[in-house]
């Protein structure tokens, strides 16, 4: 088995695919000796690179050097240094290549349609309180409804949140467009609204962001209007479960699944393996009609000119382009550097730089056109491939993801993580070590990809046959049978 893998023929890097002491031959046709030790899924340069010279990866540069590296030596913060800028300008050179896959209708999955057309993956009572005020009282609810009515849905569940009090001007907005998009998610056949009464986050305000919803699937309580807010909170539930309780699971084409991307917690092999897999399902679910939706966009930096051409007009790239230069004016707008990018475990894992990061992540988009992009908290009506504005941390964007309308996440992971959110979230691992650590957290294992023991296209057959059974209700994600549901809201604004 190979020590090392060089990803594309121009890169002067490879990727270690075991912990390799120094002075050890690679196996590689040049003869290559390590000069230091390598950490597994840290780079180790195939050639001798002077001090300010490029270093690529992926077939694209991920930094400059800072001062110069011996042929086969550990290549990573000591010696590697971003050159990202800060506000750029774009020019709009569309990809004359067609990526597009043409799938056709696909296989059906088994989901719950409902009155607006929207397709759920699961039939479920959902609790959204409008503030923090009444989080526990959310969750007896929840808990007590979810005992009681086992067998009636698909599960009764609170997503409780510290927001909707004190909050002002867009950050209040962020707060109910995010719920907002909770009480619309076809996963939920009936939605429970809990507010105190005197918060900022109004009823009739969260009410009028949500757009057009079913009337009859939702059930509004105001606690300070109640002698006991939980049996009545109870008594509601019980009445949008005797409604939903009569949903049932119909065919449905794939174009009717709605897929979010993420990744957390990565590694050095995570744009490798995991993410240009989580992308090779998601062309095929556009080919075949679908949705995705990619965001993170701090983690597009350095990559973003891979995406903004791929958009399928210039009206689209404009807005790809503003997507991301609003992102770095909010760094800039609070004192931050940009490009405070990879974390800690990041590093860990053999990520270097910010360019290196977003290299590897945004290949979760696959290369479909960019069809779309949402502001945050914003749903999504259009097919194809979607951007989103939002962060990087893992809670805030994927809940953004599941606000927009989707119904199954696909997380890539290479350090692991066991965050689940209102959907069904599918952890993919990038490496077989993980995987046979935590099988209790990942659904799915890419490191077949390292070993040579499967294919891409195999794995990716293998990926969408699973989406399709998690979609059908066929098998839970590992995060449902964990009980790991939870949002997180972006805060960004002022608190009285």
């Amino acid at each position: 088995m190979a020590r090392t893998l060089q990803i594309q023929a121009s890169d002067n890097v490879a990727v270690a695919l075991e912990d390799i002491p120094a002075g050890v031959a690679l196996g590689r046709p040049d003869g290559l000796v390590t000069h230091d030790a390598i950490p597994f899924g840290h780079k180790v340069a195939l050639v001798e690179l002077a001090p300010g010279q490029e270093v690529t990866k992926y077939g694209h540069p991920i930094g400059r050097t800072t001062k110069r590296i011996p042929a086969g030596a550990w290549v990573h913060t000591h010696n590697l240094a971003t050159q990202l800028g800060e506000i750029l300008e774009y020019k709009f050179r569309p990809d004359s290549s067609d990526t597009r896959i043409v799938a056709g209708a696909g296989p059906s999955f088994l989901g719950y349609r409902r009155s607006n057309g929207k397709v759920g993956t699961r039939n479920e009572i959902w609790v959204i309180n409008t503030v923090g005020c009444v989080n526990r009282a959310a969750e007896r609810i929840a808990r007590t409804c979810n005992d009681r009515f086992t067998g009636a849905v698909d599960g009764v569940h609170a997503f409780i949140h510290p927001y909707g009090c004190s909050q002002l001007g867009d950050d209040l907005k962020n707060t109910q467009r995010v719920l907002a998009g909770l009480i619309r998610h076809p996963n939920a056949g009936g939605v429970l609204v809990l507010g105190l009464g005197c918060e900022n986050n109004r009823l009739d305000d969260l009410l009028e962001a949500a757009g057009e919803v079913d009337r009859s699937r939702i059930r509004f309580l105001e606690s300070q209007l109640v002698d006991d807010e939980v049996e009545e909170g109870i008594a509601a539930v019980k009445e949008l479960v005797e409604n939903a309780a009569a949903d049932r699971r119909e065919a449905c084409p794939a174009s009717d699944l709605v897929l979010g991307l993420k990744c957390g917690g990565s590694d050095g092999f995570s744009g490798i393996s995991a993410n240009p897999l989580v992308g090779a399902v998601a062309d095929l679910v556009i080919g075949y009609g679908g949705t995705a939706l990619l965001t993170e966009v701090p983690e597009m930096f350095g990559a973003e000119h891979l995406l903004m051409n791929r958009a399928v007009d210039r009206s689209v790239f404009e807005q790809v382009v503003t997507l991301i230069n609003r992102f770095k004016e909010y760094f800039i707008g609070h004192g931050q550097t940009i490009y405070e990018n990879p974390s800690p475990g990041n590093m860990d894992g053999g990520i270097t730089t910010l360019e290196e990061k977003s290299l590897g992540a945004v290949q979760k988009g696959g290369r479909s056109p960019i069809t779309h992009v949402l502001d945050y908290g914003a749903a999504t009506f259009e097919k194809g491939l979607g951007l989103i504005y939002a962060p990087g941390n893992d809670g805030v964007s994927v809940t953004a993801e599941v606000a927009a309308g989707a119904t199954v996440v696909l997380f890539t992971t290479g350090r692991g993580t066991p965050l689940g959110f209102p959907v069904p979230t599918l952890k993919i691992s990038s490496n077989s070590a993980i995987f046979e650590r935590k099988p209790h957290w990942i659904d799915f294992n890419a490191g077949a990809l390292l070993d040579g023991s499967q294919s891409m296209a195999e794995l990716a057959d293998q990926l969408f046959e699973k989406i399709v059974h998690t979609a059908s209700g066929l098998e839970p994600a590992l995060n449902e049978l964990n009980d790991y549901r939870e949002i997180a809201i972006w805060k960004e604004g002022v608190t009285l």
